[in-house]
């Protein structure tokens, strides 16, 4: 018993051993030289070969071919193996002094590099990236809460060439990093400020009007982007593709309408939370954005049937849409939803209190059903019963089907489902049956229904 005990101990501390060895091994190669003699057989093959096979590798491996040999180590190096770098997996152990000696090591190869996550990396790592990566197309800082303005200014300055950035989460991030990008980064394309909570409408109006190559823009939680900035957007950037406007609560359907209105090629919109939006929001989509593919409106209690009604006739390439927590759609909605959007694969109704089976049947024996619907969530609906999973049954892709807090749902009904689809992922939740209280003897010192582990 105790050595299985010692074995089970021994394989526990093996993983994160490990990860540390990898991490260790990264900083080493760029901080440190540790190398063996040259091996001559690797001088058979020609550079050019070995330099194309190590092209292959990831970081890790990359490292341990630059300890076979000091000519090894030379071609590991090399900067044209290092243009694209993620570091995500060692994100706890890279420091700022690693991200410099790449930087230095990969000059103008360096095109891609990830640093999520990598709290312990700062505004001065970043600025010798700029000094040094000028040719860096695509840059991902988000969660390096030390980046600060002045690392952005310097990028700015120096990578021209950049077209993605993602600043999720980098709470220093200020307008004054969206002002230094307008001037510095006309071809930027892709930029993410998610949860930048200093960022303002000023600063996305410069970005907007300095860089109009922008197709994917991200700003979820920004609290202070309002109608001004969205609009600046919409007239200075119809290129938009994507737009993630989560939880900015304070936008109406005068800045929606403007980017429906100017930005048609638009294919994914998410506008979950904001609250003042109405069925204007959804009519001006549905006449100008035909191409529309996904849909998340999540929270936006003012959409009614008309809204959701005008768009199933109008965007039939619908593919995704969070319909949360819209309380005032009826079955009206799954029945033209059902007519209208033959590709709807992934399909949110949670608290969507008004749906019942007949919505359910309906949408079930529309062209989405059989060859698209994978995904169908319907959470905390109390009006869906037990013929609501019959009419799913003829659902043959539906992969996935939520159903917490479905009073009306039963263990059976959720059985036979699964006979006809054995694939089939359901998540319910049955709350246990409350005991009858106790006429004689002492009260229980706790509910029967709940089991000590």
């Amino acid at each position: 018993m105790t050595a299985r005990n010692g074995e089970r101990e021994k394989s526990s501390s093996k993983e994160p051993n490990d990860k540390m060895n990898q991490s260790q091994l990264v900083r080493n190669r760029f901080e440190k030289s540790c190398i063996i003699p040259d091996d001559e057989i690797s001088r058979k093959l020609p550079k050019e070969i070995l330099l194309r096979i190590l092209s292959y590798l990831d970081v890790t491996s990359l490292c341990r071919c630059g300890q076979v040999s000091r000519y090894w180590n030379i071609l590991a190096l090399d900067g044209s193996n290092w243009q694209k770098i993620d570091l995500f997996d060692f994100q706890r152990d890279i420091e700022g002094p690693v991200i410099e000696n790449i930087s230095q090591r990969c000059g103008g190869f360096l095109k891609y590099l990830r640093l999520r996550g990598c709290q312990s990396v700062g505004s001065h790592s970043i600025r010798t990236l700029a000094n040094y990566c000028h040719n860096i197309e695509h840059l991902d800082l988000s969660e390096c809460k030390k980046i600060s303005d002045v690392a952005i200014q310097q990028l700015s300055k120096n990578c021209a060439k950049l077209t993605a950035i993602n600043l999720e989460s980098c709470s220093q991030i200020s307008d004054s990093s969206l002002k230094a990008l307008s001037d510095g980064c006309p071809n930027l394309s892709e930029i993410n400020v998610s949860w930048c909570n200093l960022i303002t409408e000023n600063g996305v109006d410069a970005l907007a009007r300095g860089c109009n190559k922008i197709k994917k823009f991200s700003s979820k939680g920004c609290k202070q982007v309002n109608d001004r900035a969205v609009i600046a957007l919409a007239l200075f950037c119809p290129g938009i593709e994507v737009l993630n406007l989560h939880s900015c609560d304070s936008i109406t359907d005068a800045s929606i309408s403007k980017i429906a209105e100017k930005c048609c090629n638009l294919k994914q919109l998410c506008v979950s939370k904001c609250t003042e939006l109405t069925d204007q929001s959804l009519t001006a989509l549905a006449m100008n954005n035909q191409y529309l593919n996904t849909l998340e409106v999540a929270g936006c209690a003012q959409f009614t049937d008309s809204g959701f009604i005008a768009l199933a006739k109008n965007c039939k390439y619908l593919e995704r849409m969070d319909l949360e927590e819209c309380s005032l759609i009826t079955d009206a909605t799954l029945q033209n939803l059902a007519l209208g959007c033959p590709s709807l694969e992934k399909l949110t109704l949670s608290h969507c209190e008004l749906i019942t089976d007949e919505g359910i049947r309906q949408l079930a024996g529309g062209g989405c059903a059989a060859e698209s619907l994978s995904v169908l969530e319907l959470d905390n609906c109390p009006l869906i019963t037990d013929a609501t999973l019959e009419h799913l049954i003829s659902c043959h892709n539906l992969q996935r089907i939520e159903l917490y807090d479905c009073q009306l749902i039963s263990r059976n009904a959720i059985r036979r489902l699964r006979n006809h689809l054995p694939n089939i992922k359901v998540h319910a939740y049955f709350a246990p049956v409350t005991p009858p209280p106790t006429i004689n003897g002492p009260r229980p010192r706790y509910c029967r229904c709940c089991e000590i582990l």
